[in-house]
């Protein structure tokens, strides 16, 4: 819900995959789950078409808002499934598990000087995500805010071949406040 007599006025929107999209590139350090590696090129490709290139303007304050019910399923399955076989998971999966880590990476690409946060949405993720977009926009905490809307299908592994359906689609929107007239 947008506070009182505010709306929220998208800048640029992009959405993975689009036509043409394979899986999307990997990211160092994010391993077997393509959870990270989306959220990185759905957040490039919205912000390269408000922008053009990296970095945002200087004194720009843009924040980051990660908005998934699940998170890294597939991650979270592997570790479930390495635990239950008696296996330790790799050091990278507990830095993963976190989505504040991908957004986190995102903000430090493009040298956002917002906050960075994630909700787990109850209802409507879009709108659970605007809302708090619009808060931090009223509060003054950032000019503007990138929303990330991810889920990802729980067969995505991220094993499959770049040929096979995608399990797991994001969008992102960039997102500024104003008052209505």
């Amino acid at each position: 819900m947008s506070g009182a007599g505010r709306r929220l006025t998208t800048l640029a929107e992009a959405a993975w995959p689009e036509p043409g999209d394979g899986a999307p590139p990997p990211v160092p350090g994010y391993v077997h789950s393509r959870f990270a590696p989306l959220v990185a090129a759905v957040a490039e490709r919205c912000l390269t078409r408000a922008y053009g290139r990296r970095p945002v303007p200087d004194g720009e304050r843009t924040a980051v808002v990660l908005v998934s019910a699940a998170g890294d399923v597939a991650s979270a399955a592997h570790v479930r499934a390495t635990v239950a076989a008696g296996g330790r998971p790799g050091p990278l999966f507990f830095f993963q598990s976190v989505p504040n880590s991908v957004a986190g990476h995102v903000a430090a690409r493009w040298e956002l000087g917002g906050p960075v946060l994630c909700l787990a949405p109850t209802g409507d993720p879009r709108a659970e995500g605007a809302a708090e977009v619009d808060l931090l926009l009223h509060d003054g905490d950032a000019d503007r805010a990138l929303l990330v809307l991810i889920e990802q299908a729980p067969d995505d592994s991220g094993a499959r071949g770049p040929g096979d359906p995608p399990g797991t689609r994001a969008v992102a929107v960039l997102l500024v406040g104003g008052d209505t007239p």
